[in-house]
Formats: structure tokens, C-alpha cells, sequence
């Protein structure tokens, strides 16, 4: 990994990375692209310093940025999602692209219940309310969640620490995950359809692709029951955002909970600010205390072990 007194370099795209993972990284000359770098940073400090790989934090890694760092042998995200990583070009390239799958999924599914149980409760409404003067007891009625139905659409790391959180809370839970070849205890395997028909709340933990970009449309939203609660701490893509405020306007959905969005940072304004039904998070679901050293030491052991997988075949 390293010539002489050279150390090759790592490419962070963020301004920090957990010290255990630095700690990993000692070899290398770690560089930090800045809180929030933009394409031309990113392009300029890989032609600058030439990584061998990148930490994905924040943005994207498209094939402008692979091509100006001529010795990138890895991408490697800090968290699961790779959908902001060019795979295909990266693929055309002997790029390596590599995810910290599960790093997160524990704070990713307590923020997925933060939201659930803030819009069945109307927790950021009524303490509005409070902050008022208001002292709605006599007129306000939350919804209760045992005995109602929770659709996760995704049975991965996260979708299954959610579906255990419903279980326990006396709720029928049910999935859709076409790569699913069982459910855990207390969960039953669906259609979408049949997911989208059932459910009381519906939560969405499986990642972005081509094929269900914008699944939650105007004609899916109103396949669901009419009140239904809809959480999404997956990706923004998933949803068509017009049509969703629309269907919140419209009663057919009680509210929503949303940590993202289709563009990120979220553009202001925006329609949702203006919607009370809707709640709010800046993409922060798998951003806690242990996450951050989880995400930032699985995506410095996938750089490390890639380079030394391709060291060992150049042999």
C-alpha cells in the first residue's frame, strides 16, 4: 500500500471521519473534501492527490471524478446505500464499489420508529400546540398501534429490526421483499399490492433501483387506505413528492414521515414545508453516536480489504 516514503492517499467526501476508522487508515494519507463538497472539489482534489480510494460520506462519485483519480481502485460508502455511486461506470473502469451494510441499521430503524410513533401521535403538532397555548385534551385522539397492520416494503438488516418493534407492539406485520426466502417470527410475506391494501402504516427500507423509482405514485398512494401513515427513512427516489403532498392535502394519507427526499439538501422552498401532516428530518436516520464509528470502520475495512485483494492478485 505504500512506495518508499509515499503513502497513497484516501479521498474522505466529508470533513471528518470516526477515529477508529483513522485509526485503520494510518497507511494512507487521508484527505477530507469539506462539509459539503461540491462535483468540481471532489474532481480537483482527486486530480490533485490521485486516491487510490474514496470514502463516500456525502454526494455523489460520478465517472468525471473516477476518471481524474487515475489510481482510484475502490469507492467505499459510508453506510449502505451505493445508489449515489455510478456503479456501471465504475464497473467499465476495475473500480471496486463497496457498502458498510448493516453499519446503521440499528439508528436507521429507531429513527424509522421516531417517525412512526411521531405521526401516529402528533407529537411535533401538539407540542406546537402547547407552545400556543393551546390544550387540545378534549379534541385531540392519536392513533393506536396495537392491532394495526405495518407494511414494511424491504426485509434487510433495517426492515427486520422494524418489523421486530411492531411485533412487539401487538401489530400484524407484514413485507414484500422479493429477495426475502423467509420472514422472521410474527411477520407474513406479501404482494405489494396486497401490502399496499392492508397496511396502516407503511415504511419503506429497501434500496433505490431503476425499476421502483417513484413506486409511490398517484396511483399507488391511492391504493392505500384512506388515513394511512407512510414513513421513509430509505430513499427520497422512492417517492413522487408532488403526489404525495397531494395525497396529504387530500386526507388520503394521515401524514408522513420522511428522512429523504428526491433532492438532497432539500430544496427550499419546498411544498412540504407548508404541509402540517408532514414530518420532517434532514437525512439523519443513520447518523448516531455508534453508527458514525460503525459506517466510518466498515468503510475503511472494505478499502483495505479490496487493495490488499488486488495487491495479492498483482502478485
Amino acid at each position: 500500500m505504500q512506495t518508499g516514503s509515499h503513502k497513497h492517499a484516501v479521498l474522505v467526501t466529508a470533513a471528518d471521519l470516526a477515529p477508529q476508522a483513522l485509526d485503520m487508515l494510518t497507511q494512507f494519507d487521508v484527505i477530507f473534501a469539506g462539509k459539503q463538497p461540491t462535483e468540481d472539489d471532489v474532481v480537483a482534489l482527486c486530480a490533485a492527490h490521485k486516491p487510490v480510494a474514496i470514502i463516500v460520506r456525502y454526494g455523489k462519485v460520478n465517472a468525471r471524478m473516477m476518471d481524474a483519480a487515475e489510481n482510484l481502485q475502490v469507492i467505499s460508502k459510508h453506510g449502505s446505500g451505493i445508489d449515489v455511486i455510478d456503479q456501471a461506470a465504475a464497473a467499465e473502469r476495475g473500480i471496486a464499489v463497496r457498502a458498510a451494510v448493516g453499519a446503521n441499521a440499528a439508528a436507521v430503524a429507531e429513527h424509522a420508529w421516531a417517525l412512526i410513533l411521531a405521526c401516529a401521535k402528533s407529537v411535533p403538532q401538539l407540542d406546537a400546540r402547547m407552545r400556543e397555548g393551546h390544550w387540545d385534551k378534549s379534541t385531540h385522539k392519536s392513533i393506536e398501534l396495537e392491532g394495526r397492520t405495518l407494511g414494511l416494503v424491504g426485509l434487510g438488516a433495517i426492515g427486520r429490526r422494524v418489523a421486530a418493534i411492531g411485533v412487539s407492539f401487538g401489530m400484524n406485520v407484514v413485507a414484500f421483499d422479493p429477495y426475502a426466502k423467509e420472514a422472521p417470527a410474527g411477520v407474513k410475506l406479501v404482494s405489494l399490492d396486497e401490502l399496499y391494501g392492508e397496511s396502516d402504516i407503511v415504511s419503506l427500507h429497501c434500496p433505490l433501483t431503476a425499476e421502483n423509482r417513484q413506486m409511490l405514485n398517484r396511483d399507488t398512494l391511492a391504493r392505500l387506505k384512506r388515513g394511512a401513515i407512510l414513513v421513509n427513512t430509505a430513499r427520497g427516489g422512492l417517492i413522487d413528492e408532488e403526489a404525495l403532498a397531494g395525497a396529504l392535502a387530500s386526507g388520503q394519507l394521515r401524514s408522513a414521515g420522511l428522512d429523504s427526499f428526491g433532492v438532497e439538501p432539500m430544496a427550499t422552498p419546498h411544498p412540504f414545508q407548508q404541509i402540517p401532516n408532514v414530518i420532517l428530518s434532514p437525512h439523519i436516520g443513520g447518523v448516531s453516536d455508534a453508527a458514525y464509528v460503525n459506517m466510518g470502520k466498515g468503510a475503511a475495512g472494505n478499502v483495505l480489504a479490496v487493495l490488499e485483494e488486488n495487491a495479492r492478485n498483482a502478485v
